[in-house]
């Protein structure tokens, strides 16, 4: 028998931790290891997976544009990449969309747009202020965009232009803005910073800075988007505009697809020959963006993220009341964080996963939960019950 945790470490990249598990077959919420041992997947190929695994539909139009057009590239239209950015434009209340292969590729092309933008329109302004403790991705640009200082160090020196200031905190945002100020970046919500909320009108405040000062605003819906806190875009939930949307992750139901959506007025500085990519847009990545987004639209599943996030929430807040090791829960729909009383989300992860469930520990100290918005109330108390059974393993604070 092959051990492919060995041929691993021989042939890979050596640049994750990964978890000691082989997965070799996924249906739902729940996935299957080499060893034919099943897990309630709440990792969810990191807020990828919003309709679960192998979901029918998806599976059912990639077998259909697989046979019919894989690759064609951007000198030619196809279909799918036309039906698919009519339905993101609907969504969002936005113009225009630019397709690519990830978030970080969708965040780069926001800030050429941004760039692009400023030479055009303010006199060659190209700076971008986002959050301390946000995340955008791991090329430079999009790099030098994050706001946690230990995903950037190692790298730089970095492009500049980027300038970060602490997260809700708006009269920060203001202080930071100079003639050179073409746009702020944010998250809705930040992901990788541990699922940290927005203070209440805080978006909406920066949107007011940015139009009082002709910026722009790009928001990175990466992580939030599609349907994953309670509606199709976190930022519906804010009562703001933005002018740019990053989006990606869940979009393909599992397909490597990013996407840039913006208002007409921006999205026109991008001229031929000013950005492109060889397999953004192809009709199978946007084949299953198709299907995915009309059955998250046709199932209502922003309604079930809302109803299961509930139900999760509330019973991740009884764990607070009886354990010591649970210091709190915050989040929205099914993007969630257990925070702890102490650096054991490492340990709470691991003997999570010994006991059928997946988890993430998004930081020292909290453990993120992000299952597919087909989740079902059975699969969430499961989910619960061997979370407790793990911090109970682990200990108390």
């Amino acid at each position: 028998m092959t051990d492919w945790i060995a041929e691993e470490a021989r042939y890979l990249f050596q640049n994750y931790g990964r978890q000691p598990v082989v997965l070799v077959r996924g249906e739902g919420t729940r996935v299957w290891d080499a060893e034919g041992r099943s897990y309630l997947d709440f990792v969810g190929g990191l807020a990828v997976n919003v309709l679960g695994h192998c979901h029918p539909a998806v599976v059912e139009a990639l077998r259909r544009q697989s046979a019919e057009l894989i690759h064609v590239s951007n000198l030619y239209y196809s279909t799918p990449m036309i039906e698919l950015a009519k339905l993101l434009t609907e969504l969002s209340g936005l113009d225009r969309v630019f397709f690519c292969n990830s978030g970080t590729e969708a965040v780069e092309a926001a800030i050429k747009l941004a760039r692009r933008w400023g030479r055009d329109t303010r006199g060659g302004a190209y700076e971008i202020i986002s959050a301390v403790d946000g995340f955008h991705g791991r090329t430079l640009g999009a790099l030098a965009a994050t706001g946690t200082a230990r995903y950037r160090e190692p790298f730089e020196p970095l492009p500049p232009g980027f300038v970060h200031v602490p997260w809700n905190d708006v009269e920060a945002v203001r202080a930071a803005t100079t003639e050179r100020t073409v746009a702020v970046l944010l998250e809705p919500i930040q992901g990788e910073g541990g699922v940290n909320l927005p203070a209440p009108g805080y978006l909406r405040e920066v949107e007011r800075w940015c139009r009082e000062r002709g910026l722009l605003l790009i928001l990175d819906e990466i992580q939030t988007g599609n349907g994953r806190t309670g509606t199709f875009f976190a930022f519906q939930q804010e009562g703001v505009r933005p002018d740019v949307v990053c989006l990606a992750k869940g979009l393909a139901g599992g397909v490597p697809i990013g996407a840039v959506i913006a208002r007409d007025e921006v999205a026109r500085h991008l001229v031929p020959g000013d950005h492109g990519t060889t397999f953004g847009g192809n009709p199978l990545a946007c084949a299953a963006g198709v299907a995915t987004v009309r059955y998250i639209l046709e199932h209502d599943l922003t309604a079930r993220a809302r109803a299961a996030g509930e139900r999760l929430t509330t019973a991740l807040r009884s764990l607070e009341d009886r354990h010591p090791l649970v210091a709190g829960v915050r989040g929205r729909g099914l993007m969630l964080a257990v925070q702890l009383a102490r650096d054991a989300a490492a340990e709470v992860t691991n003997a999570a996963r010994e006991r059928g469930l997946l988890v993430n520990n998004v930081r020292p100290n909290a453990v993120r939960l992000l299952p597919p918005l087909t989740v079902t109330d059975a699969e969430l108390d499961e989910a619960c019950r061997i979370l407790e059974s793990a911090l109970d393993a682990v200990g108390g604070a």
